[in-house]
């Protein structure tokens, strides 16, 4: 089955790495998902979702094992624009505790800039 390319834009912002998705999370769209993320150095990554329409276990994992790398080493990450059918998911399977979630990027930003400076 041909799934839905997934596309990734790295993106600047005020010492947050910011990652927008374009298309599914899934298994057949991991690859391109791992390789941005293990390019991302800065203490917060948001992972912008507001184009994601869908996310399958294997996406679900990797992002799951992210959380957990990211915060081992000190680090955060927060989503922006989860929908209902992926947000249905975190719920579900008890992970969106995990998660800083934010309903734009701009108040990700402001709100995580505003939290490092505190």
């Amino acid at each position: 089955m041909l799934s839905e390319p997934l596309t990734i834009e790295r993106m600047g912002g005020q010492g947050q790495g910011v990652l927008r998705l374009k298309g599914p999370l899934t298994t057949q769209t991991l690859s391109p998902f791992q390789n941005a993320i293990r390019g991302e150095n800065a203490p917060t990554m948001i992972l912008d979702f507001t184009e994601v329409p869908y996310i399958d276990s294997a996406g679900l994992g990797t992002l799951v094992s992210t959380f957990v790398s990211r915060h081992k080493a000190g680090h955060r990450v927060a989503l922006v624009g989860v929908n209902k059918r992926v947000n249905k998911v975190f719920e579900v399977t008890r992970v969106d505790s995990l998660f800083l979630q934010f309903k734009t990027l701009e108040e990700a930003i402001e709100a995580l800039t505003s939290a490092g400076h505190a």
